[in-house]
């Protein structure tokens, strides 16, 4: 990867603050192992910043590709209708920047993979 590249982490968001911790975490994961990616949060709504700010900002920075990754469990509602129109009219004010929509973190083989170990775990450990 290179420093013309960003990943945007993108949630629903809440009114709590320590509702963001896991992005965070997932953040600063991602940077730790690829130093040269810039790694940036957006959130749907209650959070900022927004898409389009996040977005904004990155190509500012003169960042040209751009991979939105929702960090939702699965393609529901947002996904399949407001994410894309925000991608789209992000896309339309950035032509200049390749705009990337990934899909929903936890529709990912590995991530539903981990998902299941982590529930066998709490299970045998509920046996104890």
């Amino acid at each position: 990867m290179s420093e013309t590249h960003a990943v945007v982490l993108f949630g629903h968001g809440a009114r709590d603050p320590e509702w963001a911790r896991p992005m965070r975490r997932t953040r600063d994961h991602l940077r730790a192992q690829a130093p040269r990616l810039r790694v940036e949060l957006a959130f749907l709504e209650f959070m900022a910043p927004t898409l389009d700010e996040a977005i904004a900002a990155l190509a500012r920075d003169g960042i040209r590709r751009i991979t939105v990754v929702p960090m939702f469990i699965a393609q529901g509602g947002h996904l399949k209708s407001d994410v894309p129109r925000l991608v789209a009219a992000a896309r339309a004010l950035h032509p200049d920047c390749e705009i990337t929509l990934a899909l929903a973190v936890g529709e990912a083989d590995g991530v539903i993979a981990a998902m299941a170990d982590y529930a066998l775990g709490c299970s045998v450990a509920s046996r104890d």
